[in-house]
């Protein structure tokens, strides 16, 4: 077992495990954090996202041992104090546009979503279907168009 340290939502946190054990489970199991949902373990319904560095990640393929500690993980309960506020815009705009059902994947789709939107005002350009398009996030109730209505409400109140 190994110590690995790192800053989650703002907090630096260590913990003692193996450097194999997915960031997903050291989250959840080890940290009591339980936004990022376990959907498939593999990469795929992307229910587990969060940002790495202000990037979206799988984190359930990724392995503790392969974070550094000077690395900044931010889940969906982080996100709002990354704008100084009690919701983020995109939050916000979730619950505008009353987008959730079941609410299984809304963690990794908000994270997504935000991630998405960053990257492309860091391009110097505005969110286009192609963008909504690569956003590949699997909601189970079908909700993609209240998704992409509340992506674009979300974008709007982004600074």
């Amino acid at each position: 077992m190994a110590a690995h340290t790192f800053l989650l939502n703002g907090e630096r946190v260590t913990v003692d495990c193996h450097d194999d054990v997915r960031l997903l489970w050291v989250i959840r199991d080890l940290l009591g954090v339980n936004g990022p949902k376990y959907g498939c373990g593999i990469s795929v319904c992307q229910a587990c996202t969060c940002h790495i560095n202000g990037l979206a990640v799988n984190v359930c393929s990724v392995r503790v041992g392969d974070i550094a500690p000077d690395d900044d993980l931010v889940t969906i309960e982080g996100l709002a104090a990354t704008v100084g506020a009690d919701l983020h815009p995109m939050q916000r705009a979730w619950l505008e546009h009353d987008v959730s059902q079941c609410g299984f994947c809304q963690p990794g789709q908000i994270m997504t979503a935000v991630a998405k939107v960053r990257q492309a005002r860091a391009d110097g350009r505005d969110l286009t279907d192609a963008d909504f398009d690569e956003i590949r996030n699997v909601c189970r109730c079908g909700t993609y168009v209240w998704i992409r209505d509340a992506i674009r409400s979300g974008a709007a109140n982004m600074d």
